[in-house]
């Protein structure tokens, strides 16, 4: 049997955005089977955050909800002192709360713009930053992991404010990661590809019209027969906030079985 202070997150104290759903519950589950015990996750749904902290809690470990828009920088800014105040530290920081309002280059409105911007890039630039003041301060190492998205590259027509949104994050994340690599704060990112998600099914719904197969459909046209799942993704993402990764930083790691660049043959 594997002693606790042999598992990876053992001191690890994390943060976590959009931990309530998805791939950020995705990912605080698997920091918490790693051996995390203290985690604050962070959403806007308050009833849901709460719920989600108590489920969680329920194996020993302290997890904590927070109420914070992403849109909100104060409130970015906000969550990290929270967070840090309440267990003492804060080493381990997981962007994964994000934004994908559908709107093309010639369609787009201004308010669209800017609504995806802060909170797929502007919020977490400000998480990013209050983070790294924190642990600078207090002198210990801090790794932070975004999760991105594939459309970083070129995205679908109908996602061009979403698409720079998650390319403005990437650029974020090689420049705080130079930045900060003499304070031993590490900074990667993971852009991940379609992605079976409950917030994707709300969007096939609102943006498509997609019925209720949808994802039984949009599986079997892929190459691996299934999209991106969470559980697979958090697992890297655990490994990237961990000591593991040793001095890996400044990397956006493309997660998705179609290669960017290929054509079909």
């Amino acid at each position: 049997m594997t002693n606790e202070t042999e598992l990876p997150h053992a001191n690890t104290v994390a943060l976590v955005t959009g931990g309530a759903q998805g791939v950020g519950r995705a990912i605080a589950d698997r920091l918490i089977a790693d051996g995390c015990r203290k985690v604050v996750i962070v959403g806007r749904d308050a009833a849901k955050g709460e719920a989600a902290a108590a489920t969680m809690s329920k194996g020993g470990a302290d997890v904590r909800f927070f109420r914070a828009d992403m849109a909100d920088a104060e409130a970015a800014q906000a969550m990290v002192d929270f967070a840090a105040d309440t267990f003492g530290k804060l080493d381990a920081l997981a962007l994964a709360a994000g934004l994908s309002d559908r709107g093309g280059v010639l369609d787009a409105t201004p308010d669209l713009w800017d609504k995806l911007m802060n909170v797929n890039a502007r919020g977490p630039f400000f998480a990013i930053q209050r983070f790294a003041q924190r642990a600078r301060a207090a002198g210990h190492p801090a790794t932070c992991v975004s999760i991105l998205s594939s459309a970083a590259h070129v995205g679908q027509s109908f996602l061009a404010p979403y698409s720079a949104s998650k390319a403005a994050m990437a650029n974020v994340t090689k420049n705080a990661a130079m930045a900060l690599r003499a304070d031993r704060i590490r900074v990667n990112a993971i852009a991940p590809g379609w992605m079976d998600t409950e917030g994707e099914d709300a969007v096939q719904k609102k943006w498509h019209g997609a019925d209720d197969d949808w994802l039984a459909q949009a599986e079997a046209a892929q190459p691996m027969g299934m999209l991106v799942k969470p559980a697979h993704l958090a697992g890297l993402a655990s490994y990237l906030l961990g000591s593991q990764s040793g001095v890996m930083t400044g990397t956006v790691i493309d997660f998705d079985q179609f290669v960017p660049g290929a054509y079909p043959e």
